[in-house]
C-alpha cells in the first residue's frame, strides 16, 4: 500500500511542487505527468472556483497530490476545498495559533473537528461514505501559510496546534507586512524566513515555501524547507514564451 501524502510530508521527504492559478484541467495532468510531487490549486489570487478545482483534481496522475490554497480560514471554503478529494488544503494569513486551530477544525471530522458531512468526490459520490469518514482525518493535510510579520512573531504557538501538518511561508506578502513589498532578498526578509524555518526544525515540523524557479527553491532546500513550490503556470509559459522569442525575434539593440 502506498504512503499518503500526508505520511510523505510529515516524514520529512523532500516535496516539489507547482502553483497552478488557471482553470486547465490539461495543466494539472501535464504537470503531474512530468513529475510534481504535488500541485497548489489557488483560489486565493487564481480564477478557480471550486468546479475548476474538482476539475483540476480529477485531471491529476498519482502519485502527484493537490493541496488547495482557499480563499479564506472559513468553513465553506475549507468544506468545499476538501470535498473535491483534494489532499489537503493551505490556509493563508495564519497569524495565531487561534486561526491555525479554526483552519484544522473545519478541516477535520468529529470527534477532531467539526468538518460537516455530505455526498461528494471525497467519498466517491457516497459510494465510499463511511470509509471516507473514518479514514480522512489521517489523511488530509493542513498547512497554515505564515505570510506577515504578526504570524513569524506566533510561530511558536501556531506549530504547537495539533493537527497542523506543516507551515508554508509566504515571501512576497511577508516583505509587504515589513513595509518591503517585493523584496524578499532583504536581510529583514530573510531573518524573518529563517526565524520560521528554524522554529519548524526545532518543532519537528515541515517548513514550506514558495520560490519563483529552480535556483530559488535549490536555495530554500538547504535552508531546511522540505515541502517547496517552485513557479507558477502563469511564469513558466510567460518565461518559456520570452526565451523562444529572444532566440526568433530578438530586439534591436
Amino acid at each position: 500500500m502506498s504512503r499518503s501524502f500526508r505520511d510523505r510530508l510529515r516524514q520529512g521527504e523532500r516535496l516539489i511542487g507547482s502553483l497552478l492559478s488557471l482553470p486547465s484541467p490539461e495543466l494539472a495532468e501535464i504537470a503531474s505527468a512530468a513529475g510534481f510531487d504535488w500541485l497548489f490549486l489557488d483560489m486565493e489570487h487564481g480564477t478557480l472556483g471550486p468546479g475548476d478545482v474538482q476539475r483540476l483534481v480529477q485531471a491529476t496522475r498519482e502519485p502527484c497530490a493537490c493541496l488547495v490554497r482557499v480563499p479564506e480560514n472559513a468553513e465553506m471554503w475549507i468544506k468545499k476545498a476538501l470535498d473535491s478529494g483534494a489532499a489537503g488544503l493551505i490556509v493563508p494569513h495564519v497569524n495565531s495559533a487561534d486561526e491555525a486551530a479554526r483552519a484544522v477544525r473545519w478541516a477535520k471530522y468529529p470527534p477532531q473537528g467539526e468538518r460537516s458531512v455530505g455526498f461528494s468526490r471525497a467519498n466517491r459520490y457516497g459510494a465510499r461514505f463511511q470509509e471516507n469518514v473514518e479514514t480522512a482525518n489521517a489523511e488530509t493535510v493542513v498547512v497554515a501559510q505564515v505570510e506577515h510579520i504578526d504570524g513569524v512573531r506566533a510561530i511558536v504557538p501556531i506549530l504547537g496546534v495539533p493537527g497542523l501538518d506543516a507551515v508554508f511561508i509566504g515571501p512576497y506578502d511577508l516583505s509587504a507586512s515589513l513595509g518591503k513589498p517585493g523584496r524578499i532578498r532583504d536581510p529583514e526578509v530573510r531573518e524573518a524566513i529563517a526565524q520560521v524555518t528554524a522554529a519548524c526544525s526545532s518543532a519537528k515540523v515541515p517548513a514550506g515555501i514558495f520560490a519563483a524557479g529552480a535556483p530559488a527553491a535549490a536555495k530554500a532546500i538547504e535552508d531546511g524547507c522540505s515541502l517547496v513550490c517552485a513557479g507558477i503556470d502563469i511564469g513558466l509559459y510567460s518565461e518559456s514564451a520570452a526565451a523562444i522569442l529572444g532566440v526568433l525575434k530578438p530586439r534591436n539593440p
